[in-house]
This record gives structure tokens, C-alpha cells and sequence, in this order.
């Protein structure tokens, strides 16, 4: 029996519509400042680590070794787990705008993979190297406005709802992965409350908001100290707010022990 397809989580994906909003939202503020320290020496050593790759590394282990729950998706009313950890990652474009890279097999690499990894992608997105995506946005634009909304709902339904591919178009029901994961700190935004992609069968949204000196009590003395604000969207449908409480408690592990991501488990 498929250990994430339980009674309560059958009936959970009949009673909840795929979110077009979030059904839980979370939010915590971790004391980041030994973090910055850990990620200072990293650069200096010439791995250009930030904390987005942080994260991004630390909420894949959070899931493979905490929390699998949060890598699985529903499809036709039944809960089924992604056979890797793959993610979205939110980037900002030349333009302006905001696109998105996605990064495969997350929880099974290294720091340095990561970053490498990463940075390859985002710099074959900015440059406008990824056709494909391009593509399927050229083609949904290009259809008109009175058929837009019927197309894309269609599309939903095949890929999000029945979990088929549509080959031609090149998406499939893990098209983006078990999560996103957006910076939004780097843009100027202190906290973000996500709304659940609803083209996506995502878990959930992780927001990084804002960095900033904040007075903290550390052994029982107000200090001052570098805080992050972090957010989350759960999809309640295949998750609890336990299981939010079980990312964090893992990502909070993370912050104050950043080298434990330094190791690489089967």
C-alpha cells in the first residue's frame, strides 16, 4: 500500500479543491547571523553560495530525511510520491520580470552542486536559452482572449488533475516539481504570504523574505543579531500544519548547524 495514500488524506483530496490561494500559511523568523558567518567563508573560498542555495539545499534534505510527506502530489483523488526531490526556484529576469529555473534531484547534491548547478540554469534562462519554456508561454499568449481561459483549464485538468503529459506541449504532472522556492528578500520584500501555483502540483511555496539587524535575546541577553523571515503555503490536501512545523524545526537544525548539509547521505 502506498504509505502516503491513507484514509484521511483520500478524503482530504476529495473535500479540498486544488488550492488557487493557500490552505495553510506559516512563517517564522530564524537568527541567521553564524549562517552569514558559514556563508562568508564559503565565498571566500571561491563557492559563491548565498541563501537561496541554502535553503534551497537544507528544505530537500528537511524532506528526504523528516518530512517525505511534502514530496507528493494528488492525482486523480489518490496522494502519490515524486520519485526524486525537484524544485522551482523563482528567479528575477534582464526584464524585470520574474521567471524560474528548475533544479532536479536537489537532496542528492552537494553544496557546490548546487550552486554550480544553479548558476548554470539561470544563466541559460537569462540569456534566453530556455526555449522551451518560452515556447509554451508564447503559444498560451498567442491564443485569444475568449479561449485563453478554456485552454488553460484544460490544461490544468490533464496535467494537474488526471496527472497525463501533454508531449507536444512538453508538461507533465511534475512539470515543476515537489516545491517553489522564491527570494523574495532580494527584491526589497520584507514577508511574503504565496498563493499556491495553481498549474503546479506543488506541496507547498517556501518564501526567504527579508534580512535585517533585529534586537534578540541570546542566553537570556538582548543582543543584536541577523534575522531572516521565512513563509510558507501548504497544500492542504496531502499536508498538515505538523508537517510545516517539521520543515522549520529541520530548517531552523539547518541554520544553526549549517554543515550538516556539507554531508551526503544514500
Amino acid at each position: 500500500m502506498n504509505r502516503f495514500n491513507t484514509t484521511w488524506r483520500k478524503i482530504a483530496s476529495t473535500i479540498y479543491r486544488k488550492p488557487v490561494d493557500s490552505k495553510i500559511f506559516g512563517s517564522v523568523e530564524l537568527d541567521i547571523t553564524d549562517l552569514e558567518q558559514y556563508i562568508k567563508q564559503k565565498r571566500k573560498s571561491g563557492l559563491k553560495l548565498t541563501l537561496t542555495h541554502f535553503f534551497l539545499l537544507a528544505t530537500a534534505r528537511a524532506i528526504k530525511e523528516v518530512v517525505p510527506e511534502f514530496n507528493t502530489y494528488v492525482k486523480r483523488g489518490n496522494i502519490y510520491a515524486y520519485e526524486q526531490i525537484d524544485a522551482t526556484v523563482s528567479i528575477l529576469l534582464p526584464s524585470g520580470e520574474m521567471g524560474s529555473v528548475k533544479m532536479q534531484n536537489i537532496a542528492a547534491m552537494t553544496l557546490r552542486e548546487v550552486v554550480e548547478k544553479m548558476q548554470t540554469a539561470i544563466m541559460a534562462t537569462r540569456k534566453g536559452n530556455d526555449k522551451h519554456t518560452q515556447q509554451i508561454k508564447d503559444r498560451l499568449a498567442s491564443v485569444p482572449w475568449l479561449l485563453r481561459g478554456f485552454v488553460y483549464r484544460a490544461i490544468r485538468f490533464i496535467t494537474v488533475d488526471w496527472g497525463l503529459s501533454i508531449p507536444f506541449l512538453g508538461l507533465t504532472a511534475n512539470s515543476f516539481g515537489a516545491f517553489v522556492l522564491s527570494n523574495i528578500g532580494s527584491i526589497g520584500l520584507d514577508m511574503g504570504y504565496p498563493a499556491l501555483f495553481p498549474s503546479a502540483n506543488v506541496s507547498f511555496v517556501l518564501i526567504l523574505g527579508g534580512v535585517a539587524q533585529k534586537p534578540w535575546v541570546v542566553d537570556g541577553h538582548i543582543v543584536p543579531r541577523t534575522i531572516i523571515a521565512l513563509g510558507a503555503a501548504l497544500d492542504h490536501r496531502v499536508v498538515d500544519a505538523s508537517h510545516g512545523g517539521k520543515l522549520f524545526k529541520y530548517l531552523k537544525k539547518a541554520v544553526n548547524q549549517p554543515q550538516i548539509l556539507e554531508l551526503v547521505t544514500p
